[in-house]
């Protein structure tokens, strides 16, 4: 198995399993990964999910790139093939790209080591990153004469600033994690030892708030990004509408009112 996934406290735990390949991704991990996920998504009891890797050399180094070679089947026939039948016949980076697995619950990821490449592009479709002081990242491919083709060159764009995504990816340099704290592309650094007790003590807390207001201002995030500031703002008016009468906004309000910890239920 080259995915681990268990569930405590609300908290999908989804680990990466190949440390003697440096958790990088064939066909076979990339698939039960977005299996894994989706098990997450689909889990009423889930309220955030960490992905995570195996080992403290590596989070991931992206595809294994001795068992992702070229196929004998043409581009051009794959790319209009589904999801599924164009990564078995080569494109699998669409297997890494996971806007289709439609997950609205929180995402962090907790890097130990070296993530690289489309480990990087996998960090970077998480919503929060937390990473060891021994975290390196990095965007190499223009060193071997490709592109990150998962979302990496949008991705890094919105993550940090401009200037200093061009940088990373025109000379694919690598920078550590003191730096990577500085520029903003991960929120927290942990010592080594410590990393996924801190990674899950965030998730934790925000698994101990609201799950559908959670997910709802995810979705008001993601749907809202590249839209009109009036169309925006519509929809987040909607949103609140839409949340106004569940029983997790009525019992808040009252736990509030008697001041207790509240007992949300996701309705």
């Amino acid at each position: 198995m080259s995915i681990r996934y268990s569930v405590s406290g609300h908290v999908a735990i989804v680990t990466l399993d190949r440390p003697e390949a440096l958790n990088a991704l064939d066909l076979d991990s990339l698939t039960e990964l977005r299996a894994r996920l989706a098990d997450a998504r689909d889990d009423d009891e889930v309220r955030v999910i960490v992905l995570t890797a195996a080992g403290s050399k590596s989070f991931c180094v992206g595809a294994d790139l001795k068992r992702t070679l070229p196929p004998s089947t043409s581009f051009g026939s794959s790319f209009v093939k589904s999801l599924d039948r164009a990564g078995a016949e080569g494109i699998y980076v669409r297997l890494m790209e996971l806007s289709s697995l439609r997950i609205f619950k929180p995402m962090i990821a907790a890097i130990n080591g070296y993530c690289l490449g489309g480990g990087l592009e996998l960090a970077l479709q998480c919503d929060l990153r937390i990473a060891s002081k021994s975290a390196v990242f990095g965007l190499p491919e223009a060193v071997v004469a490709s592109i990150p083709a998962v979302c990496g060159i949008q991705a890094l764009q919105r993550a940090v600033p401009s200037a200093i995504a061009m940088k990373m990816l025109f000379t694919g340099a690598k920078i550590d994690a003191a730096y990577a704290h500085r520029i903003g592309l991960i929120s927290d650094i942990a010592e080594p030892d410590a990393l996924l007790d801190d990674a899950l003590a965030l998730a934790r807390s925000i698994a101990s708030n609201g799950p559908l207001a959670v997910q709802m201002i995810k979705k008001v995030i993601e749907t809202s990004a590249n839209v009109p500031l009036a169309q925006a703002l519509e929809f987040t008016e909607l949103a609140w509408g839409a949340m106004r009468e569940s029983e997790d906004r009525v019992e808040g309000r009252k736990a509030f009112a008697e001041k207790r910890q509240p007992v949300y239920r996701g309705r």
